[in-house]
């Protein structure tokens, strides 16, 4: 009897720790970012096909005002609220002491420099598809930026889900670099895909997700309720996104539709983001949306 229970109880140790081997936060590989050197001007477009400012900028900044990366924005969900941190150069206060290793294995694999698992609200999961040369042109422009002394403020997240050490589960669940859409693309239409399934991370908030949070790929880019509890985030494949590319391109870039009415919310500062990048990248966005699956 007690040898059986002596055996189960080593049983469960060894599952626990192997999952914890499996689920344990990963690193960049510093071979894959060896001899890089960042670009800053590139790396500013980077930054606003990303949308750091949306959530890093101080709430209600606008000008300027949007490149002092003090965090602080506020994000309600299901799971609790989530504090924007700083991310400006400052060394004590922001990211002023990162590498371009500690900024891929945030954005890549949503990892800390001291080695924690990142909560999904930082859009890693999008992120994952950013290409060394990318992440390191974005940490030479994050570093040109106005430094903040702005402490961080922690996040206000209740039990079970502030238990870091459950993300390697849901990171094992849902994270991955594959593309959602596949097929012979053009070169347009490629740029577009590594545009909104990578850099501006636009299935975060337009593809519903699970009783865990995760994405819905299946439901890929259908719409869905707002993560943040208010409203409905619209449809954005073709069964509902009727729009011409041109119209598309137009809209990403001034924030007026067809119909002369204009952008709101969120999805304001998205234009405002992407008005920054060439017409090109937003003709991109435009044909890789036409070639996503249409779901109703």
């Amino acid at each position: 009897m007690w040898r059986w229970m002596a055996g189960l109880a080593l049983l469960a140790v060894a599952m626990l720790a192997a999952a914890l081997i499996i689920t344990r936060p990963q690193s960049s590989d510093p071979a894959t970012l060896a001899g890089l050197v960042g670009d800053p001007v590139h790396g500013g477009m980077v930054f606003w096909a990303g949308g750091c400012a949306s959530c890093h900028a101080a709430p209600g900044a606008e000008g300027d005002a949007r490149l002092v990366l003090a965090g602080g924005l506020r994000l309600s969900t299901g799971f609790g609220t989530f504090v924007a941190p700083n991310i400006s150069p400052d060394h004590v206060h922001g990211i002023g002491t990162w590498t371009v290793e500690n900024l891929d294995t945030a954005m890549r694999h949503g990892t800390s420099p001291q080695g924690r698992h990142y909560f999904p609200a930082f859009p890693y999961t999008s992120y994952t598809h950013a290409t060394p040369q990318d992440v390191a042109d974005l940490h030479a422009f994050l570093m040109t930026l106005p430094a903040s002394d702005r402490a961080s403020e922690p996040h206000e997240i209740g039990f079970p889900f502030n238990q870091r050490l459950l993300l390697g589960g849901w990171k094992l669940l849902n994270s991955g670099t594959g593309w959602v859409v596949t097929g012979d693309l053009t070169a347009e239409e490629t740029r577009g895909r590594y545009l909104v399934e990578g850099l501006g991370h636009c299935s975060e908030c337009h593809t519903p997700r699970g009783v865990l949070g995760g994405r819905d790929l299946s439901r890929w880019l259908a719409g869905g309720p707002n993560p943040e509890g208010q409203g409905t985030i619209p449809n954005i494949t073709p069964a509902h996104l009727t729009w011409t590319a041109s119209e598309i391109a137009e809209y990403l870039n001034s924030g007026f539709t067809p119909d002369y009415d204009s952008a709101g919310g969120s999805m304001a500062a998205v234009v405002t983001n992407l008005s920054h990048l060439p017409d090109t990248d937003r003709r991109a966005i435009a044909a890789y949306l036409a070639r996503v699956p249409p779901l109703p």
